[in-house]
């Protein structure tokens, strides 16, 4: 039937299709093969770069994560960093308070100590004016004294004391080069009051000296008189002239002690009240220093030495000029080598207490010995080569002032704040 003749049509149709299909797909295969290829290789290459690409991502992601956890640390240790850092800053904060506050406590003792230095120095400089008025007043009632005395002078007592005197100075001059040993005296000879009737005439009044005279000494060819005085200088006299030809200053307070080489009439040393000792050369001018030994030839500073602990009263010279002996208020007489200005000897005594800031104290002739008088009115003998007490002379009953041997080597002199003396052989 057509039905059948048509289903056979198609199926032959379909068949004819098939195998054209199949002659066209072979005839395309080598082309499509070759497509493929290509795209295949690359689908594997860029399958493996992106496996590599996510492996080097994790390894990046891990790396990361460290970082960050290390930031976090890091984060923490500036938070605990800083956490000591500001309490450091209060600490010192605190600390640099205290130390304001202290420093402040510690101004105030020194503005108290500054307040009372002043106060003392203050009151040390009117104590010191009162001690020179007293002194002003004390010499204006000497030259009472002498003016009244030597109206009652007698002629003969004048002739006598003006014998005496003349005799002591040539022996004094022929002293100089005739050594005549000392002796140590035992016995009062004499008591005389000095300031009571007199015993002496004038020779001359010296004037120029403004202040207070404190000591003094007479150079060993008489023709000078050397002072010290309370306005921390010193006084020299042309006896012949009864006038000042020379003021030595230099000193820095009072010049309490003075003494004249035993050989030579240029040589001068003085001490003041803060414990100076000053060389002076007489033809040369005044040496200017503090506690120092000077050369008096260049001027040149040689040494300084500090003598006592307190004021310095008096210092001594010895005949050949080596030594030299310093008495002071700490209630000590110390002998130095004036070469070396180094203390060979120290004498004290129980009982001996120096009774004024002048006090002078003296060294025999012969250099064996050293007498000094005391507070108590005793006189105090100590033998220099032996460093002990050789006697104790008892006479005066008032402070001893002053001690002095005889340019020949005896009596020996002493004189105590009454105005007397008395000679000792």
């Amino acid at each position: 039937s057509q039905e059948e003749v048509a289903k056979q049509a198609i199926k032959h149709a379909l068949k004819a299709l098939k195998k054209r299909h199949l002659v066209e797909e072979g005839a395309h295969a080598p082309a499509y093969i070759a497509l493929s290829r290509p795209i295949i290789s690359q689908l594997v290459v860029e399958v493996a770069e992106s496996r590599t690409l996510k492996a080097f991502l994790q390894e990046k992601e891990t790396a990361m994560a460290e970082l960050e956890k290390e930031l976090t640390q890091t984060r923490d240790e500036y938070s605990q960093l800083k956490t000591d850092f500001e309490e450091k800053v209060r600490a010192l904060e605190l600390v640099l308070s205290e130390c304001k506050e202290l420093k402040a406590q510690l101004e105030q003792p020194t503005i108290r100590a500054m307040n009372a230095e002043a106060e003392n120095k203050r009151l040390v400089d009117l104590w010191m004016l009162q001690k020179m008025q007293d002194a002003e007043r004390l010499n204006e009632a000497n030259a009472l004294y002498e003016d009244m005395t030597e109206r009652l002078k007698a002629s003969g007592l004048e002739k006598l004391a003006r014998e005496q005197v003349d005799g002591i100075i040539r022996r004094s001059e022929e002293g100089a080069e005739f050594f005549v040993e000392s002796t140590v005296p035992s016995v009062c000879k004499d008591r005389i009051n000095a300031h009571d009737g007199g015993c002496a005439s004038i020779i001359h009044s010296l004037f120029g000296c403004l202040v207070s005279v404190l000591d003094l000494a007479i150079t060993h060819d008489n023709s000078s008189i050397i002072a010290g005085s309370s306005l921390n200088s010193l006084f020299v006299w042309d006896v012949n002239l009864g006038r000042v030809h020379h003021t030595l200053t230099g000193h820095t307070d009072k010049v309490c002690a003075v003494d004249v080489s035993k050989v030579s009439s240029r040589h001068v040393v003085s001490s003041a009240y803060g414990r100076t000792i000053e060389v002076w050369d007489l033809q040369k001018g005044h040496v200017d220093g503090n506690l120092r030994l000077w050369d008096i030839q260049t001027g040149k500073l040689l040494s300084e030495v500090s003598a006592h602990s307190l004021a310095i009263t008096s210092l001594s010279v010895t005949r050949n000029g080596n030594v030299v002996l310093t008495s002071g208020r700490d209630n000590s007489h110390n002998l130095f080598d004036i070469r070396s200005l180094e203390v060979f000897g120290t004498f004290r005594a129980t009982g001996n207490k120096v009774a004024s800031n002048w006090s002078r104290s003296c060294i025999s002739l012969d250099d064996n010995n050293i007498a000094a008088g005391s507070a108590d009115g005793s006189i105090y003998i100590w033998s220099i080569s032996k460093a002990d007490i050789f006697s104790t002379l008892k006479e005066h009953t008032a402070p001893i002032l002053c001690c002095t041997w005889s340019a020949i080597g005896k009596p020996l002199a002493s004189a105590d704040k009454n105005g007397v003396v008395c000679t000792w052989t």
